[in-house]
This record gives C-alpha cells, structure tokens and sequence, in this order.
C-alpha cells in the first residue's frame, strides 16, 4: 500500500510541504516514522534504468534525465541541475549537453547536499558554484562554495556572526563579494499569530561577504524590518526547538541601482532593499503591496526572483503549498514605478503536464525573450519561446527534484586522469572510457599491450556520451584510454588496467 502513494503525497506526509524544502533524504528530515517507509517502498519499487550505472565509474549512480525537443540556436550548451536524492540512486550537482547527455556529477556525500548549482564570474574567470551541506527543516547549515574550471574547491564562504550559510541563495559580485542567505532564530512577541508572548522565529538574514578575507559588509535583517503578521505561513512550532518560520527568504538579486531585490515565500512578497541603510523602498504582492497588481499577476510561495532593467522582474510561482492555484507559473512582470502598478507581459505553464510545486523552483529569462523554467518539487524543467511555446522538456526520470535549473556556457578540465575499465569476452575486449567534467573531449584513442609501460594504438571511437564503450580485438592484457579534442591533441591519459 504504502509504495502505491504518489512522490507528492509521500512529501506532504513527511510535512514537506510546510518546511518549504522538508529534507527528501537529507540530513534532518523530519518525516514520521510511516512516510519514511513509504519512501523507501517507492525507491524500491522503481522499474530499472532511471539510474545511470558506469563501467568506469561504479562510485557514480546519477538520475537519468531524459530531454525531448531542443535549444534554440544561440542558447547556452548546458543544462545545471542540483538533484534531491527522493527517488533511487544519489544526489548530487549535475551539469548537463542539451539532449540530456551527462557531462559532470558531483555527488552527494554524508549527507552534505550540493544545490543552486550556477555559472558565475568571480575575478574575470568563470566559476562553478553551490550551496554545500545538510538540508535541516526547510532551510540550510552549511557553506557556499567557488570551484574553478578544473572543478576544484578555490574559495569557501561561510557566515558571519555565528549563523550558518543557507541553501537558497549565493551570488557572486563583480565587486568580489559573495551574498548569501542565511536563518537566525530570534525571540520575539508571536500572540498577534496565536502563538506566544515570548516564542522564537526564524528571521531571513542577507549577508554581503568579501570573498578573499571573509568579512562581512553587509548584513540585513527580516525582523527588523517585516512583522510576522504580513506572514501566510499558518502558526506552527514558535519555540527554541522548533522556531516560527514566518519569512523564509529565498533569493537575493542585486537591482540596477545596487539595492537589493529578496522573496520571500511565506509572505508572498518580493522587497526592494535600500542599500547602505536597509530600508524597504517597495513591497511587491503580500498583504501590504506598494503596487496595484494587475490581472494574472498575483503569486503565491514564490521563488527566485530576479530584476532585468528597473522595470522588469522575473519569478516562479509555485502557487503551492497548500494550493492557491492550478498550476506553477514562470512569471515575468512588468513594473510602473511611477504608477506603481504591476501588470502581467507573460506567464509560461507547462502544455502538457499539470505541474504544481510544493517548493523550490527557478524561472531563467532568456537573450530571446523566452524563459528557462525549473519547475521545483515537480522533477522537470522546460525552455519555451517567448510567445509560450515549448521547445524543450526535460524529466529527472528517478523522480528526484532539483532546487533550481539554469542555462549557462561552459568549459570543464578537471584534475587527475580519465576513468578506464576493460572487460574481457572471448577473444576480443570492450574498454569503457569516462573522464567527469570533460567539455573538450571529442574521440577516446585505445591504447593496449602485454605491460602497462608497453603500449600500443589499438583503435579509437567518438565520445558517444558520459561513458563511452570502444570495442577491441582481445590484444593486451593492459588496456588506457587517450581523451582528444576537435583538433587531435591528447587532453589526458588514462592510467592503465588489466582486463578482466
């Protein structure tokens, strides 16, 4: 019985729905003891293949992503992912070809969970960056991360003032500062929300952080500025142990003029901070909107909102939970800042699935005027044009969400060798070739011979994905693989194996 609950059903039992992210696998989940073993039903019930398995990498066991349709011409040739581990195999930050091919997987370990997963600029030179560490009621306790190209850890934010890094947000500056968000448990007068006189909340913290020395900057404060009364999360918790969440700030952008644009999910609301002094110059949607909002603009449990220009803002809108509509929406709006009136230029909803979001969720607007929607607790993302239609729908086909989905450029070297294995069968061989992260890779040379200081060309093959298989006549019994580029040249040498 339990294993025939949907992967929905199964998140709201374990009170997912009011955590915001809940935990799906993650260290402090708080799921009772009945909707955990639901979900380990579910992961063993799931039919084969929507784990990918290597020959040459057995420690990796990514979600196959299925893609149907394509990017426009002009699009970014990635597709980042950062995966929740709900459904079987691991999670972990995945980067993406187009058609769904795997090219990185970074997964999770200990249960230090990799998310928001983006290409950023910090010094003149693209970055990878995350959110590393566990997921604990709804928000994160970890660091923000910077990889280079070689996807080697160069730098580690943490934040001040004795709180811990969140997962819902890390941008990098071009000034060298990184802002995160961040949760601080606060004391404060809850009976105005049924709760007490003396119950504690969870105030939404923004940090601005000076990447090379760790200082703090900037630091700014939901409590100080919001009430817990423009909140429409219901009153649950309100303790030391289990603090209201009223806020729950879920992303930072920085404005044109270098105000800060934050959401914040359970107020319905997206605040324009005034910087150095922190006050609100405008509320968007809440109980307390600056503007008028015009039809179709309304937004509920929203995510990742982002300003283009002084008079345009992005935003998905989850619209759930609980359901204040039928389906999640990628939103842009328009904004009047001199009527202060907001009106609706597009919403994208998925044509063929009726895909409503718990939480999570990015919206990416796109050079053409399109969108890039990652459609949160619902385990997809999908491109559309900008008149709406859909050219691209992608499906985590292991069930596993991811936190956001974004477009990006990018070139991956990574450190050490390329991963080998050879299988003997009768008289002839078959080699299997990866090397995790690679862009550049264009063919896989086999190199084989009696010892492994001795070796000779033995054939070589086109990367046809990930892994690539290359069948070989039963030389050897030593076996390597050479990864080559467009051009020929050799990016890196296998160390070699004995087949077996």
């Amino acid at each position: 019985m339990a294993a025939e609950l949907t992967r929905r059903q199964m998140m709201r039992q374990a009170g997912y729905a009011a955590a915001g992210l809940g935990g799906l696998g993650l260290a402090g989940w708080s799921a009772d003891a009945a909707a955990a073993a639901a979900m380990t039903a579910a992961k063993a019930a799931q039919p084969p293949g929507k784990v990918r398995h290597f020959v040459s990498r057995p420690d990796l066991s990514p979600p196959r992503v299925s893609v149907t349709g394509a990017l426009p011409a002009g699009d970014p040739r990635y597709i980042l992912l950062g995966t929740v581990a709900s459904g079987p195999g691991q999670g972990g930050a995945m980067i993406l070809r187009a058609n769904g091919d795997l090219v990185w997987f970074g997964p999770d370990y200990d249960q230090q969970s990799k998310m928001d997963i983006k290409v950023q600029a910090y010094r003149g030179q693209p970055v990878l960056t995350w959110y590393q560490g566990p997921v604990i009621n709804g928000h994160g306790d970890g660091v923000a991360v910077i990889a280079d190209s070689s996807y080697r850890v160069i730098r580690t934010i943490r934040a001040a003032q004795g709180l811990q890094a969140d997962l819902h947000e890390f941008t990098l500056t071009p000034q060298g500062t990184a802002l995160i968000t961040a949760y601080r448990p606060v004391t404060t007068d809850l009976s105005a929300v049924g709760g007490p006189a003396r119950g504690t909340v969870f105030s939404g913290v923004v940090q601005e952080i000076d990447v090379a020395t760790g200082k703090l900057l900037f630091s700014w404060e939901s409590l100080d500025h919001i009430p817990v009364t423009e909140s429409h999360q219901a009153f649950s918790g309100g303790t030391a142990k289990d603090p209201y969440d009223y806020f729950h700030i879920n992303s930072i952008a920085v404005a044109p003029d270098g105000d800060l644009i934050i959401s914040a999910r359970n107020t319905w609301a997206v605040y324009k901070i005034s910087r150095p002094g922190g006050q609100i110059a405008w509320r968007l949607g809440g109980r307390k909107s600056s503007f008028t909002m015009g039809p179709g603009t309304e937004f509920y449990w929203q995510h990742h909102a982002c300003p283009h220009g002084a008079s345009v803002l992005t935003l998905f809108d989850d619209g759930a939970a609980p359901a204040q509509e039928k389906q999640s929406r990628g939103l842009v709006l328009h904004l009047d800042l001199t009527g202060m009136r907001a009106s609706l230029q597009r919403a994208f909803t998925h044509p063929g699935r009726t895909l409503l979001a718990a939480a999570m969720g990015s919206a990416q607007l796109m050079p053409d005027g399109g969108m890039l929607v990652g459609w949160g607790t619902e385990p997809y993302f999908s491109r559309f044009s900008a008149d709406g239609r859909l050219l691209l729908d992608g499906a985590i086909t292991a069930g596993d969400p991811s936190y956001r989905a974004f477009l990006s450029n990018w070139t991956g070297r990574p450190d050490g060798r390329p991963s080998v294995a050879a299988r003997a069968h009768g008289r002839a061989v078959t080699v299997y070739a990866s090397w995790n992260g690679a862009t550049e890779i264009r063919r896989w040379t086999v190199l084989a011979g009696r010892s492994p200081g001795r070796l000779a060309d033995a054939g070589s093959a086109r990367r046809t994905g990930f892994e690539t298989s290359l069948r070989v006549p039963g030389a050897g019994p030593y076996f390597a693989v050479e990864a080559r580029d467009r051009a020929g040249r050799v990016l890196g040498r296998s160390a070699p194996v004995r087949a077996r």
